[in-house]
């Protein structure tokens, strides 16, 4: 643990002007010293900047591109597409959410965005995976909230499209943690019974396009931190116009411009509780995009809901005592949901902010 806060304080002291790009090639190969070294390079981003990019990751881009024209198809459908799988008729925060709905930084009017929800699919999971929830946590796995062919031809493609992409963009998550476990001093299994049945929650999101002089008081998305171990985010391909920014800890907001078939990840609130701070959650925000619409698909990755979250044993000692209350991971995420979605949403929270 002594090397990890030495090193964490080092960093830190230093502060950050840029964010890395991580090469994945090595991820999983068979040197171990070889996929040490990437993870060494998460371990950096983890204690400094919180972000980092994805190269050489995995995922076709043709299933990622296939995605974004699902989006686009979606949002421009029309309002009878939209409402019929409207987030108020779900009882567990899956659907469409138009803009203004949700505001995740109470300084300001509203998030101007629209967006889909959607968790792990029955589709795509066992059965001990599926709609029920575990343990005592107050999150649960629910159903999915998907528009029917009858009221838009384009239904099926879209589903199965999107589906498709929340599959790859699940693989690497999952191929993420064996790094972060060793990033942080621990076993490449540490993680391994701990996304059996993850909370997994994919955004569709629409910034529509916004006029010069746009009310800065309702952004794409208010300046926030998210909530789950780490979130993978792309971003649409037409990244002309400054949206995404990152805050260091001078307050400064830099850019994460869209790098071609890259993906951002950025370290969550959960998993910076549950390492003692350790690593380090990095607020960020979505300018209103003048000029253009935009699109980005965030994946919200998650350890299983009824997981303890005891401190990670390489992030305590006697010198750096655990600082949080123990609880559920299920439960720490309700609780710091439950204030962003508008009042009277039915069925309460089960997704992030996002970016």
């Amino acid at each position: 643990m002594a090397a990890l806060s030495a090193l964490s304080a080092q960093l830190k002291a230093d502060d950050f002007t840029s964010i890395p790009i991580i090469d994945m090639t090595d991820a999983a190969h068979p040197d171990a010293s070889r996929r040490h070294a990437v993870a060494m390079e998460i371990r950096a981003a983890c204690l400094n900047q919180g972000f980092f990019y994805l190269k050489n990751h995995g995922v076709p881009k043709a299933v990622a591109d296939a995605a974004f024209d699902q989006s686009k198809a979606f949002f421009g459908s029309g309002n009878e597409v939209k409402r019929s799988i409207d987030i108020s008729k779900s009882d567990n925060f899956r659907g469409y959410m138009g803009v203004l709905m949700e505001n995740n930084d109470p300084t300001n009017k509203g998030d101007y965005h629209e967006a889909f929800n959607l968790g792990l699919d029955p589709s795509l999971a066992p059965e001990s995976m599926g709609t029920e929830g575990s343990g005592d946590s107050k999150m649960q796995h629910g159903a999915n909230a998907w528009p029917q062919s009858q009221v838009w031809p384009g239904a099926d493609e879209f589903k199965s499209t999107t589906l498709q992409y929340y599959s790859s963009i699940l693989g690497l998550g999952q191929r993420l943690f064996p790094l972060i476990a060793l990033a942080l001093d621990l076993p490449e299994s540490f993680f391994d019974d701990k996304i059996q049945h993850p909370a997994a929650i994919m955004r569709l999101l629409y910034y529509p396009e916004r006029e010069v002089g746009a009310d800065e008081k309702m952004p794409g998305i208010g300046a926030h931190t998210d909530f789950e171990c780490f979130t993978i985010l792309r971003q649409d391909d037409n990244g002309t116009v400054p949206a995404l920014q990152v805050a260091n800890r001078h307050g400064e907001w830099l850019d994460a411009k869209c790098i071609p078939d890259t993906f951002v990840v950025n370290i969550g609130d959960q998993l910076a509780r549950w390492t003692n701070d350790i690593f380090v959650s990095t607020r960020h925000r979505v300018l209103p995009t003048v000029g253009r619409d935009r699109y980005s698909i965030p994946f919200f990755f998650g350890c299983d809901h009824d997981v303890v979250m005891d401190p990670i044993p390489t992030c305590v000692s006697e010198e750096r005592p655990n600082k949080y209350e123990v609880m559920t991971a299920g439960d720490y995420v309700h609780m710091r949901l439950t204030d962003i979605y508008a009042a009277g949403v039915k069925g309460g929270p089960d997704a992030n902010g996002s970016s």
